[in-house]
């Protein structure tokens, strides 16, 4: 029986009894994810892609593992006893400190209103890093054409797929994988399509794709590439701020547009790079007050609540039919 290996970068299956010392390719370090870079302590190679970075290949060699990495440890919170008096009788409390009445919630108005383009401020950092790249727009492009075959050890492209091209027969398997993106927030790791959220890194790349499909050996190379970007959201009274981790966007191409409770990100960066996402909003905001800060590293999108309130989240979670109503659904398009 062949038993799945737990070494970081590996993820293959193996037969315990046929493992070699140098049968596994994996990565002894830690995942390091800086200024929109992301790799691994123990090698060089960074990337901003997070599919290249789950597909590259280990650089130390060893036996596989088939011990599962301990789930991090919860630490616990203590509670202290309660306290008594003197007479050993619990203490009364002499005042009762009520939480503030809130205040009447504006309605929420329709999805249906009118989009309106958020207002761009580009920052000079941003300005002289296109500036550098259109200096070295001639220099010669080292990328190499890939032949027609795919070698055997070609990892899957979809993301959260663990496969290898193994032969022909690779085809006809079923690809599990992600058509979300990731996100990584407050110290929760977790996919956007289905939001599994773990603390431990190695728990996030383990977890099973939540899609069926076929496995993509090589990525398409029709204009611009379709890339996720790591994001993150954080809140004042008055502010909601988007950062979008996209390194050396062009702002004629790039937009966030929207209304009270919708918005549309579109970013073309690092060239040929295209990042495209949609959100339902939790609360209402103001798209007039509201702004797009374009940096060479990163974009913020300043949003303006409506009114001073804590939002519980940042976007309300995409519906999910039920069997039934998609096989109707399916029926219907049939007919």
């Amino acid at each position: 029986m062949s038993v799945l290996c737990y070494n970081k970068g590996c993820g293959q299956r193996f037969d315990p009894e046929k493992n070699s010392d140098d049968a596994c390719t994996h990565h002894p370090g830690v995942p390091v994810f800086h200024d929109a870079l992301k790799g691994w302590s123990c090698c060089k190679r960074r990337t901003t892609d997070f599919s290249d970075f789950l597909s590259i290949a280990g650089c130390t060699k060893g036996p596989h593992n088939q011990e599962k990495p301990p789930e991090p440890v919860k630490p616990e919170v203590k509670t202290s006893g309660e306290k008594k008096d003197i007479d050993g009788l619990k203490p009364k409390f002499e005042s009762i400190i009520q939480a503030p009445k809130p205040v009447e919630s504006i309605q929420r108005p329709s999805a249906d209103e009118p989009f309106s383009r958020l207002q761009k401020k580009v920052s000079a950092s941003l300005k002289q890093a296109l500036e550098k790249l259109k200096l070295s727009d001639n220099a010669p492009d080292g990328n190499e054409d890939e032949g027609d075959d795919i070698k055997v050890g070609t990892s899957c492209k979809n993301r959260g797929c663990t496969k290898t091209f193994c032969g022909p027969e690779s085809n006809e398997e079923v690809c599990l994988y992600h058509v979300g993106f990731p996100i990584f927030h407050e110290g929760m790791k977790y996919w956007s399509c289905c939001r599994r959220k773990t603390s431990d890194f190695d728990t996030f790349l383990s977890q099973e794709g939540c899609s069926k499909g076929t496995h993509l050996w090589r990525k398409e190379d029709t204009g611009n590439k379709v890339v996720p970007c790591r994001s993150d959201w954080h809140q004042t009274g008055s502010q909601v701020t988007i950062t979008v981790y996209a390194k050396n966007s062009i702002p004629e191409l790039s937009y966030v547009e929207g209304n009270s409770t919708m918005l549309d990100i579109h970013v073309i960066f690092d060239g040929d790079k295209e990042f495209a996402q949609k959100i339902i909003l939790w609360g209402v905001v103001d798209t007039s007050k509201s702004m797009v800060n374009m940096m060479a590293a990163k974009i913020e999108i300043v949003l303006k609540k409506a009114e001073p309130m804590s939002w519980a989240r940042l976007d309300f979670p995409p519906v999910v039919a039920s069997p039934e109503e998609q096989e109707k659904k399916s029926e219907s398009d049939e007919d």
